[in-house]
């Protein structure tokens, strides 16, 4: 099958994973880098191999042949880059979060749609093995029918040392790890008919939230209880984790620290390790995320091939910022926020 051609706008902190990850697939060439400050484009493409590159995006499009582009900007930058290669009719694949609003998310999808072009997200956190494995067991019944579930992210990590514009934000962690987490309860067990948010922040030095807890009341019946905090130093403090526990009539599902996946049923308990692959250019602090990164590019290089669906479409990433914007005014208001608001 012959090489999908893209261009990665933005060559910042994530970029070079992104850009390894797509390599990794062996289904795509990239052929262009773009930052609006030139030297960082070109100690990436130095580093790849990538022959072009720009600092004024419209050059680039105009002049590289391209399949797709892939966009890793900053997140104020998505809706623009995104028009911009759609009004050429080229399909985008988008970092998440998708945009700053809910309503700039919404444009970017009805604008591709009226272009033609697929929009698609670069949400890998469901493709973590350890969260693909809890699903397969989910999908079993073995534990017959979920009536509780607990998606915990709680650490003290220093996420802000090498990503200090984090520290700037006015939202924070709902919309830098509550799109991963949030996006991973919906895969999981489904979409929420109502959700309960509170926020915090602890550390004094910045704008943001680094503190939040979501309770959803999901279409099922059952009831889930996701917890974030970038504050919250524990025994089992293992940045990146996502610890899981899912009750079920029958039996209970749990990923815990070091990847392990148990599964309880009849006073019995089946252990297994769901260790994240190791790929050299990974950071190993980020393995489990950087590892997520190449199944999650390889579903979407092969959607773009026409072989197979997306799973991360713009328009399901909707479902997942609607949960998203959805905690903040359920926060700001100290409501609940409603399934007309969720689903409208």
């Amino acid at each position: 099958m012959k090489k999908l051609r893209f261009a990665l706008f933005g060559t910042g902190f994530w970029a070079r994973y992104q850009l390894a990850g797509w390599l990794e697939t062996g289904l795509v060439e990239c052929v262009a880098l773009y930052n609006r400050t030139r030297s960082r484009a070109e100690a990436l493409a130095a580093e790849f191999g990538v022959q072009t590159v720009y600092d004024d995006p419209q050059a680039l499009l105009e002049r590289e042949m391209l399949d797709f582009a892939d966009i890793c900007t900053n997140v104020e930058t998505h809706q623009l880059l995104t028009e911009l290669a759609a009004q050429r009719r080229l399909p985008v694949v988008v970092q998440k979060p998708m945009a700053p609003t809910l309503a700039e998310a919404e444009a970017m999808v009805a604008f591709c749609e009226q272009a033609g072009v697929p929009l698609l997200v670069n949400e890998n956190w469901r493709w973590q093995r350890p969260i693909r494995e809890l699903k397969a067991a989910l999908d079993s019944g073995r534990i017959g029918r979920v009536f509780r579930a607990t998606i915990d992210y709680r650490n003290s990590f220093p996420v802000f040392d090498n990503q200090p514009f984090l520290k700037e934000l006015e939202q924070f962690i709902l919309t830098d790890i509550g799109t991963h987490i949030l996006d991973s309860a919906r895969y999981l067990f489904g979409e929420a008919d109502s959700l309960y948010a509170t926020t915090t922040r602890v550390h004094a030095d910045i704008r943001g939230e680094d503190v939040a807890t979501c309770t959803m009341r999901m279409e099922s019946g059952m009831t889930v209880i996701a917890q974030m905090s970038y504050a919250s130093p524990r025994e089992h403090d293992r940045f990146p984790e996502t610890y899981v526990q899912v009750e079920g009539e029958r039996g209970f599902l749990e990923i815990g620290p070091d990847f392990w996946l148990r599964e309880t049923i009849d006073g019995v308990t089946h252990a297994s390790r769901a260790a994240p692959p190791r790929f050299g250019w990974a950071d190993p602090r980020y393995d489990v995320i950087h590892s997520a990164i190449v199944p999650c590019q390889l579903n979407l290089a092969r959607a773009l091939s026409g072989l197979e669906a997306a799973e991360t479409t713009g328009a399901d990433n909707l479902k997942t910022l609607r949960l998203v914007f959805g905690a903040y005014e359920s926060a700001a208001r100290n409501q609940v926020v409603a399934k007309s608001v969720l689903h409208p």
